[in-house]
């Protein structure tokens, strides 16, 4: 079995997903299961169909917490917000390619408001948008599904995806992270195709009456399995 200091990958843990009314003492529980961080999801009901979480929430969870807490910027604009949400505490802010005309700029930023910066792509977006942005990014997150929506099932052309991504970024110190479609039966081979953080939403972790630590050991287990 491996350990965090050992694994090719860590788990991130997708608050949207988690029990609202009881948030704190979730984020607790993801803690001492093991979890190594907060995927946060902003959303403005025009770039997906749907609202997400809010910069004044993300200070109340970085209150509480030392976790790194990585920001999804589905907005059609996350530029004019990037020193509010560095200052609420976001680790790193990753905007979509397919919403920025200018992603050097926001790439920019981001960096010099103190945050890593990283690029998010949906499953029809060529990686090609990339090649002159690899020196200003620290991730890079494939959408598995189309974003927007809790529970949809894993797009299976993204694998490859992952696969090409990763000899993309070969001799690079780029994490790959899969956001969307992380389940105990798609984990194994996202990991082995080279992603290197994985979003745990409704469909891992976060299963109404069950135990969220033990749901972190179980998935961990899982793929460290199938992965010998």
């Amino acid at each position: 079995m491996g350990t965090s200091a050992t694994r090719s990958y860590t788990l991130t843990a997708s608050l949207i997903c988690a029990n609202m009314l009881e948030l704190g003492e979730e984020i607790k529980r993801l803690e001492k299961g093991g979890i190594e961080s907060l995927h946060f999801d902003v959303m403005d009901a025009l770039f997906v169909p749907r609202y997400g979480l809010h910069p004044e929430m993300l200070a109340e969870i970085r209150s509480i917490t030392s976790l790194p807490i990585h920001v999804h910027a589905m907005v059609e604009d996350i530029e004019p917000y990037i020193e509010t949400f560095v200052k609420a505490g976001a680790t790193t802010i990753m905007p979509h390619v397919e919403s920025h005309r200018h992603l050097h700029r926001a790439l920019k930023k981001i960096r010099d408001a103190g945050a890593n910066a990283g690029a998010a792509l949906n499953l029809a977006t060529p990686l090609n948008v990339l090649d002159y942005v690899l020196d200003d990014i620290q991730v890079v997150m494939l959408m598995a599904i189309n974003p927007g929506i809790v529970g949809h099932k894993l797009i299976p052309r993204v694998l490859d995806k992952i696969s090409d991504l990763k000899k993309k970024f070969a001799g690079r110190a780029i994490e790959i992270e899969i956001d969307g479609g992380v389940t105990p039966e798609s984990a194994p081979e996202m990991v082995r195709r080279g992603a290197t953080r994985l979003v745990c939403g409704s469909s891992t972790i976060f299963k109404q009456g069950e135990n969220v630590a033990e749901r972190i050991k179980d998935l961990q287990e899982t793929i460290d399995a199938n992965l010998k």
